[in-house]
């Protein structure tokens, strides 16, 4: 099992495709596993010429917890998970990547590229925003993941999952209620731990302003939102692409904060076409 051998945290990641092809670094939302990133969507990218690397972000899955069961502050914030980014390629020996997150994971993204632009090959920023504006933020101040969480069991966690997909309005995309199933109980089995999810939020609820910072990104860019996420508002993607030189937008009807199966093989030819831009 591959983890990373950094002094400070302990990072448990997976590897696809050819050792010697450009490799793309997936990064996952707020609470997601390395599971989030399907091994069919990766498939994608793999046939299509990447090595894909998935990880487990501090707090979550395999790697390492920063607090108990109670703890709702790890100490960390932003730039410190972005770090984790860097912390896997070196482990890999890789200098440079393409990286692309979904919401947090996206957030990560960004401050990478902010702050370690020369790591950095191209981006994709997905479901994500470039700050805390109540412009963007849909879901208010959620003032419950302050708390310490109460602990459900893998039945109840099976079932608020399929419940959450099965609630959105109906649409030309299939909420796929049995993979969301399959996969919150393969969560629940592989690490359950609810408050890594509340210290990620205090990271997050700490994290600068970035929309600024973003208009001296060079990487080429793509930037991929629903234009029916009820989390993440999609005005966000339309900054983040005005404030990138070059990004290409993507803002899809019908899709929520989720990135719809469909949608898999048009988000990896995207994915793609942005790392021959950086390679070009």
């Amino acid at each position: 099992m591959p983890f990373t051998d950094s002094a400070d945290v302990r990072l448990y990641y997976e590897v696809f495709g050819d050792e010697q092809a450009p490799v793309l670094v997936l990064v996952s939302g707020g609470g997601a596993q390395l599971l989030s990133w399907d091994e069919e969507f990766i498939r994608l990218l793999t046939d299509g010429g990447l090595r894909v690397v998935r990880f487990d972000n501090r707090d979550t899955g395999l790697s390492q917890l920063f607090g108990g069961d109670d703890d709702v502050d790890g100490g960390y914030d932003l730039a410190h998970m972005a770090d984790d980014v860097l912390r896997v390629l070196d482990d890999l020996g890789v200098e440079r990547a393409h990286i692309a997150g979904h919401s947090m994971g996206g957030m990560m993204a960004q401050m990478l590229a902010i702050l370690h632009p020369e790591r950095v090959l191209s981006l994709g920023l997905l479901s994500t925003i470039p700050g805390q504006s109540p412009r963007y933020v849909l879901h208010g101040e959620r003032a419950e993941l302050s708390q310490p969480p109460v602990r459900i069991t893998r039945d109840e966690a099976v079932a608020f999952a399929a419940a959450a997909v099965a609630a959105a309005p109906p649409g030309r995309f299939d909420p796929q209620v049995e993979w969301h199933r399959r996969a919150a109980g393969e969560a629940y089995d592989r690490g359950y731990h609810p408050a890594g999810f509340l210290r990620q939020w205090a990271a997050l609820k700490r994290a600068p302003e970035r929309l600024d910072a973003l208009r001296r990104v060079t990487a080429p860019t793509l930037v991929f939102h629903g234009r029916d996420d009820d989390v993440l508002h999609w005005a966000a993607a339309v900054d983040i692409a005005e404030a990138i030189p070059g990004a290409e937008l993507q803002v899809h009807p019908d899709m929520g904060h989720l990135i719809p199966h469909e949608l898999w093989p048009d988000l990896a030819a995207a994915l793609l076409r942005t790392a021959a831009r950086a390679d070009a």
